[in-house]
């Protein structure tokens, strides 16, 4: 069954139980205090569905609290169905940049940590169309590398936006990772020293010799209430307090250890110089 399938089994579920309890849409959303239209948009899946909204609709009519947390369980399932990456890339990274650029556009806190990775915020395009390419070949979708590219060079204009607030922290491991030729690593070392200089971004690295607080599992990304963790087939997304309050303070201590400033500019060059001293006499 398909992630729409499975959707519209959702909403026709619900359907279901507002019939079997005597209600038209309308009483239901007279009762719970929502717009008619709202009841109309969930049964037919064409709006997305909130925890508290599957919950208000089980209390108007009458569910168990076993049906409810039945309708949760399936609600949750098809969202991590959903947020594969073989559901998500079927057209390829451009979509999905764009829609992560919208919610970065919005945010008032952009807080990031890769262990694998340069942050996609602060790529160069030839690093970025490495990185696309790789993914595409690995996960077998369709390679838009090039438009992908585009919308991931027009996510970061967020790092100029006045009022923002963003951090992004890097192991040192990762900027040392070859994800492309010596002159593509040279160009992003230079785009991240350049970094150093933009006032509005907190960048930090965490060098390689440093005994980390815990073990740096994975990296994630938090936008205002919201915390994200990419794996290789799903992102993984989640709102609720107390993991939130997990990922902010695991990240406030990895700040700690972090080398920032001329520190951080130190372990850049050493890098680029290394990068340039392993490149063809001829290129040079």
């Amino acid at each position: 069954m398909t992630v729409e399938q499975r959707w519209a089994a959702f909403g026709e579920r619900l359907s279901h139980l507002r019939e079997a309890a005597g209600l038209s849409g309308k009483r239901l959303a007279e009762h719970v205090g929502w717009v008619p239209s709202k009841v109309s948009r969930i049964q037919r899946a064409v709006q997305a569905i909130t925890d508290d909204d599957v919950r208000t609709w089980c209390d108007a009519v009458g569910a168990s609290e076993e049906v409810t947390e039945e309708l949760l369980a399936e609600l949750r399932a098809i969202r991590l169905d959903q947020a594969r990456w073989k559901s998500r890339l079927h057209r390829g990274h451009q979509p999905v940049q764009t829609a992560f650029g919208a919610a970065e556009q919005q945010a008032s806190v952009i807080r990031v940590v890769e262990t694998a990775l340069v942050p996609g915020l602060v790529q160069t395009p030839d690093y970025a169309r490495a990185v696309f390419t790789t993914l595409s070949a690995i996960k077998h979708t369709h390679d838009d590398a090039d438009a992908a590219v585009a919308a991931r060079l027009q996510r970061q204009s967020v790092l100029y936006e006045p009022g923002k607030r963003i951090e992004l922290l890097v192991t040192e491991t990762a900027l040392r990772a070859p994800l492309g030729t010596p002159d593509v690593m040279a160009a992003q070392y230079d785009r991240l020293l350049a970094l150093l200089g933009v006032r509005t971004v907190r960048f930090g690295i965490i060098p390689t010799d440093t005994r980390l607080p815990f073990p740096v599992l994975h990296g994630w990304t938090i936008l205002d209430d919201e915390a994200r963790v990419e794996t290789l087939d799903t992102e993984l997304v989640t709102g609720d307090p107390d993991d939130l309050t997990l990922y902010n303070d695991a990240l406030d201590r990895l700040w700690t250890i972090a080398a920032e400033g001329n520190d951080a500019r130190a372990i850049l060059s050493r890098l680029a110089a290394h990068t340039d001293n392993n490149q063809p006499s001829s290129q040079r």
